[in-house]
Protein backbone atom coordinates (compact mmCIF):
# COMPACT_ATOMS: atom_id res chain seq x y z
CA UNK A 1 0.00 0.00 0.00
CA UNK A 2 1.32 3.50 -0.73
CA UNK A 3 0.87 6.92 0.67
CA UNK A 4 0.33 6.88 4.51
CA UNK A 5 -0.15 3.05 4.75
CA UNK A 6 -3.36 0.69 4.71
CA UNK A 7 -6.60 2.66 5.23
CA UNK A 8 -7.07 1.29 8.56
CA UNK A 9 -3.87 3.06 9.49
CA UNK A 10 -4.45 5.91 7.90
CA UNK A 11 -7.74 6.50 9.75
CA UNK A 12 -6.48 5.80 12.90
CA UNK A 13 -3.60 8.31 12.41
CA UNK A 14 -5.98 10.43 11.41
CA UNK A 15 -8.55 9.98 14.44
CA UNK A 16 -5.45 9.80 16.85
CA UNK A 17 -3.82 13.55 15.26
CA UNK A 18 -7.69 14.74 15.70
CA UNK A 19 -8.19 13.72 19.33
CA UNK A 20 -4.72 15.28 20.17
CA UNK A 21 -5.71 18.56 18.10
CA UNK A 22 -9.06 18.59 19.88
CA UNK A 23 -6.97 18.54 23.31
CA UNK A 24 -4.61 21.48 22.60
CA UNK A 25 -7.71 23.14 21.50
CA UNK A 26 -9.18 23.10 24.87
CA UNK A 27 -6.11 23.87 26.39
CA UNK A 28 -5.14 26.86 24.48
CA UNK A 29 -8.99 27.90 25.45
CA UNK A 30 -8.42 27.40 28.79
CA UNK A 31 -4.87 29.11 29.18
CA UNK A 32 -6.68 32.43 27.48
CA UNK A 33 -9.70 31.95 29.88
CA UNK A 34 -6.57 32.86 32.36
CA UNK A 35 -4.99 35.54 31.14
CA UNK A 36 -8.58 36.85 30.08
CA UNK A 37 -8.92 36.73 33.99
CA UNK A 38 -5.42 38.63 34.56
CA UNK A 39 -6.61 41.46 32.07
CA UNK A 40 -9.82 42.20 34.17
CA UNK A 41 -7.43 42.42 37.69
CA UNK A 42 -5.01 44.49 36.43
CA UNK A 43 -5.94 46.21 33.18
CA UNK A 44 -2.70 45.56 31.70
CA UNK A 45 -3.02 44.80 27.42
CA UNK A 46 -0.36 41.98 27.49
CA UNK A 47 -2.60 39.58 28.90
CA UNK A 48 -5.75 40.64 26.42
CA UNK A 49 -2.93 40.06 23.44
CA UNK A 50 -2.02 36.94 24.86
CA UNK A 51 -5.30 35.69 25.28
CA UNK A 52 -5.96 36.83 22.02
CA UNK A 53 -3.20 34.61 20.47
CA UNK A 54 -4.18 31.69 22.53
CA UNK A 55 -7.82 32.15 20.97
CA UNK A 56 -6.17 32.06 17.41
CA UNK A 57 -4.06 28.95 18.53
CA UNK A 58 -7.59 27.33 19.91
CA UNK A 59 -8.70 27.85 16.26
CA UNK A 60 -6.34 26.36 14.55
CA UNK A 61 -6.59 23.49 16.27
CA UNK A 62 -10.09 23.17 16.11
CA UNK A 63 -9.24 23.69 12.11
CA UNK A 64 -6.66 20.29 12.07
CA UNK A 65 -9.13 18.68 14.19
CA UNK A 66 -12.00 18.96 11.45
CA UNK A 67 -9.23 18.32 8.40
CA UNK A 68 -7.92 14.76 10.30
CA UNK A 69 -11.72 13.93 11.24
CA UNK A 70 -12.95 14.56 7.55
CA UNK A 71 -10.10 12.43 6.26
CA UNK A 72 -10.86 9.96 8.84
CA UNK A 73 -14.59 9.55 8.20
CA UNK A 74 -13.06 9.09 4.13
CA UNK A 75 -10.86 6.15 4.84
CA UNK A 76 -13.13 4.25 7.25
CA UNK A 77 -16.00 4.63 4.38
CA UNK A 78 -13.08 3.61 1.68
CA UNK A 79 -11.72 -0.02 0.42
CA UNK A 80 -9.81 -0.20 -2.71
CA UNK A 81 -13.01 -2.04 -4.91
CA UNK A 82 -14.64 1.71 -4.54
CA UNK A 83 -12.26 3.54 -6.26
CA UNK A 84 -9.88 6.01 -5.69
CA UNK A 85 -8.46 6.40 -2.46
CA UNK A 86 -9.34 9.48 -0.69
CA UNK A 87 -8.03 12.27 -0.94
CA UNK A 88 -6.47 14.37 2.52
CA UNK A 89 -7.00 18.01 0.94
CA UNK A 90 -10.94 17.14 0.01
CA UNK A 91 -11.06 17.59 3.71
CA UNK A 92 -9.60 20.61 3.74
CA UNK A 93 -12.45 21.70 1.34
CA UNK A 94 -14.70 20.46 3.34
CA UNK A 95 -13.52 22.20 6.60
CA UNK A 96 -13.28 25.60 4.74
CA UNK A 97 -17.29 24.88 3.25
CA UNK A 98 -16.23 25.08 -0.48
CA UNK A 99 -15.98 22.61 -3.62
CA UNK A 100 -12.67 22.04 -4.14
CA UNK A 101 -9.12 23.39 -2.32
CA UNK A 102 -5.58 23.01 -3.71
CA UNK A 103 -2.48 23.70 -1.89
CA UNK A 104 1.10 25.15 -3.69
CA UNK A 105 4.24 24.91 -2.10
CA UNK A 106 6.79 27.47 -3.41
CA UNK A 107 10.93 28.04 -3.58
CA UNK A 108 12.33 31.44 -2.43
CA UNK A 109 12.22 32.39 -6.12
CA UNK A 110 8.47 31.82 -6.46
CA UNK A 111 8.77 28.29 -8.08
CA UNK A 112 6.12 25.66 -7.77
CA UNK A 113 8.01 22.98 -5.45
CA UNK A 114 5.29 20.87 -4.70
CA UNK A 115 0.98 20.86 -5.21
CA UNK A 116 -1.92 19.07 -3.61
CA UNK A 117 -5.17 19.13 -4.88
CA UNK A 118 -8.87 17.87 -3.32
CA UNK A 119 -10.03 16.53 -7.05
CA UNK A 120 -9.44 17.33 -10.78
CA UNK A 121 -10.92 20.68 -11.15
CA UNK A 122 -8.86 22.18 -8.33
CA UNK A 123 -5.49 20.17 -9.88
CA UNK A 124 -6.42 21.56 -13.63
CA UNK A 125 -6.64 25.17 -12.00
CA UNK A 126 -3.06 24.75 -10.63
CA UNK A 127 -1.56 23.38 -13.69
CA UNK A 128 -3.25 26.69 -15.42
CA UNK A 129 -1.67 28.85 -12.90
CA UNK A 130 1.24 26.75 -13.36
CA UNK A 131 1.46 27.59 -17.29
CA UNK A 132 0.41 30.77 -17.37
CA UNK A 133 2.18 32.91 -14.95
CA UNK A 134 -0.91 34.06 -13.43
CA UNK A 135 -3.76 33.35 -10.92
CA UNK A 136 -5.15 33.72 -6.95
CA UNK A 137 -1.89 31.62 -5.06
CA UNK A 138 0.91 33.38 -7.75
CA UNK A 139 -0.93 36.58 -6.56
CA UNK A 140 -1.49 35.75 -2.70
CA UNK A 141 2.11 34.52 -2.02
CA UNK A 142 3.60 37.43 -4.24
CA UNK A 143 1.66 40.29 -2.48
CA UNK A 144 1.24 38.55 0.68
CA UNK A 145 -2.46 39.12 0.92
CA UNK A 146 -5.63 37.23 0.83
CA UNK A 147 -7.15 37.23 -2.73
CA UNK A 148 -11.28 36.68 -3.96
CA UNK A 149 -12.68 36.87 -7.47
CA UNK A 150 -16.11 35.79 -8.45
CA UNK A 151 -17.62 36.01 -11.90
CA UNK A 152 -16.37 38.67 -14.58
CA UNK A 153 -13.56 39.85 -11.77
CA UNK A 154 -12.23 37.00 -12.25
CA UNK A 155 -11.47 37.62 -15.94
CA UNK A 156 -10.83 41.28 -15.09
CA UNK A 157 -8.20 40.29 -12.31
CA UNK A 158 -6.49 37.24 -14.84
CA UNK A 159 -8.16 37.47 -18.02
CA UNK A 160 -6.18 34.20 -19.39
CA UNK A 161 -6.32 32.02 -16.80
CA UNK A 162 -10.03 33.01 -16.14
CA UNK A 163 -11.22 31.19 -19.36
CA UNK A 164 -9.18 28.02 -18.08
CA UNK A 165 -11.49 27.86 -14.96
CA UNK A 166 -14.86 28.56 -16.52
CA UNK A 167 -14.12 25.66 -18.67
CA UNK A 168 -13.82 23.69 -15.64
CA UNK A 169 -16.93 24.82 -14.56
CA UNK A 170 -15.40 26.79 -11.84
CA UNK A 171 -16.52 30.26 -10.72
CA UNK A 172 -15.13 31.90 -7.64
CA UNK A 173 -11.84 31.71 -5.98
CA UNK A 174 -9.95 32.79 -3.13
CA UNK A 175 -6.47 31.90 -1.71
CA UNK A 176 -4.60 33.06 1.38
CA UNK A 177 -0.73 33.28 1.49
CA UNK A 178 0.95 30.32 3.97
CA UNK A 179 3.49 32.23 5.85
CA UNK A 180 6.29 31.10 8.31
CA UNK A 181 8.03 33.22 10.82
CA UNK A 182 10.48 34.03 8.11
CA UNK A 183 9.36 33.89 5.10
CA UNK A 184 6.02 32.71 2.66
CA UNK A 185 6.14 29.27 2.21
CA UNK A 186 2.83 28.89 -0.20
CA UNK A 187 -0.92 29.41 -1.07
CA UNK A 188 -3.99 27.82 0.05
CA UNK A 189 -6.85 28.19 -2.73
CA UNK A 190 -10.02 27.21 -2.57
CA UNK A 191 -12.57 27.30 -5.04
CA UNK A 192 -16.61 28.22 -5.12
CA UNK A 193 -16.94 29.24 -2.06
CA UNK A 194 -19.06 31.43 -0.16
CA UNK A 195 -18.03 35.16 -0.50
CA UNK A 196 -17.78 35.69 3.29
CA UNK A 197 -15.06 32.76 3.37
CA UNK A 198 -11.87 34.92 2.41
CA UNK A 199 -12.31 37.18 5.63
CA UNK A 200 -13.74 34.54 8.44
CA UNK A 201 -12.20 32.80 10.95
CA UNK A 202 -12.70 29.10 8.95
CA UNK A 203 -10.80 29.88 6.19
CA UNK A 204 -7.81 31.76 8.44
CA UNK A 205 -7.71 29.04 10.92
CA UNK A 206 -7.43 26.03 7.95
CA UNK A 207 -4.51 27.92 6.58
CA UNK A 208 -2.77 28.55 9.98
CA UNK A 209 -3.75 24.98 10.82
CA UNK A 210 -1.76 23.86 7.49
CA UNK A 211 1.20 25.74 8.09
CA UNK A 212 1.52 25.41 11.81
CA UNK A 213 0.12 21.56 12.45
CA UNK A 214 0.86 19.77 9.05
CA UNK A 215 3.85 21.42 6.88
CA UNK A 216 5.60 22.73 9.13
CA UNK A 217 5.48 19.98 12.04
CA UNK A 218 8.53 17.86 12.84
CA UNK A 219 5.76 14.71 12.58
CA UNK A 220 4.40 16.29 8.76
CA UNK A 221 0.78 13.94 7.62
CA UNK A 222 2.32 11.47 5.14
CA UNK A 223 -0.93 11.17 3.39
CA UNK A 224 -0.68 14.81 2.21
CA UNK A 225 2.50 14.59 1.06
CA UNK A 226 1.67 11.14 -0.73
CA UNK A 227 -1.04 13.06 -2.53
CA UNK A 228 1.07 15.69 -3.67
CA UNK A 229 2.75 16.32 -6.89
CA UNK A 230 5.95 17.52 -6.50
CA UNK A 231 7.46 19.42 -9.32
CA UNK A 232 10.52 17.20 -9.41
CA UNK A 233 9.96 15.82 -12.76
CA UNK A 234 9.02 19.13 -14.27
CA UNK A 235 12.22 21.37 -13.19
CA UNK A 236 14.54 17.69 -13.90
CA UNK A 237 12.75 18.08 -17.89
CA UNK A 238 13.64 21.78 -17.91
CA UNK A 239 17.28 20.77 -17.03
CA UNK A 240 17.77 18.42 -19.84
CA UNK A 241 15.73 20.93 -22.52
CA UNK A 242 18.02 23.53 -20.93
CA UNK A 243 21.41 21.43 -22.51
CA UNK A 244 19.82 20.49 -25.69
CA UNK A 245 18.53 23.89 -26.71
CA UNK A 246 20.88 25.95 -25.22
CA UNK A 247 18.96 28.47 -23.54
CA UNK A 248 18.60 29.10 -19.72
CA UNK A 249 16.59 26.47 -17.31
CA UNK A 250 13.24 29.22 -16.74
CA UNK A 251 13.79 29.67 -20.63
CA UNK A 252 13.57 25.64 -21.16
CA UNK A 253 10.74 25.94 -18.04
CA UNK A 254 8.91 28.30 -20.51
CA UNK A 255 9.82 26.09 -23.42
CA UNK A 256 7.87 23.06 -21.37
CA UNK A 257 5.08 25.35 -20.50
CA UNK A 258 4.13 26.15 -24.36
CA UNK A 259 4.52 22.58 -25.76
CA UNK A 260 1.95 21.15 -22.99
CA UNK A 261 -0.53 24.38 -23.34
CA UNK A 262 -0.16 23.59 -27.59
CA UNK A 263 -0.22 19.58 -27.29
CA UNK A 264 -3.06 20.49 -24.64
CA UNK A 265 -1.31 18.44 -22.09
CA UNK A 266 0.05 18.83 -18.58
CA UNK A 267 3.48 19.84 -17.64
CA UNK A 268 3.73 16.84 -15.97
CA UNK A 269 3.24 14.65 -19.13
CA UNK A 270 5.34 16.39 -21.11
CA UNK A 271 8.06 16.53 -18.95
CA UNK A 272 7.86 12.55 -18.67
CA UNK A 273 7.72 12.57 -22.52
CA UNK A 274 11.01 14.69 -22.30
CA UNK A 275 12.77 13.20 -19.78
CA UNK A 276 11.96 9.30 -21.26
CA UNK A 277 13.42 10.68 -24.60
CA UNK A 278 9.73 10.40 -26.43
CA UNK A 279 10.28 14.51 -27.57
CA UNK A 280 13.26 17.35 -27.47
CA UNK A 281 11.88 20.71 -27.92
CA UNK A 282 14.45 22.24 -29.96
Amino acid sequence: MTLGGSASESAARAWSRAARARARAADCEEAAARQELLAERTGREIHRETAAGLRRMAGCHRSAARIHESFARRMVGWSEKDGDRPLFMTGVAEACGARSAALTLIGADQSQLAVAASDQPSRAAQELEFLLGEGPAIEATRVLRPVYATGAAVGRRWPEYAAGLAALGLTSVAALPLQSTESCIGALAVFDAHPGLLTSPVFIGVADALTSTVLLSPDPEPDLYGDTDHRAAVHQAAGMVSVQARCSVPDALDLIKARAFADGQSTQEVAARVVGGEITLT
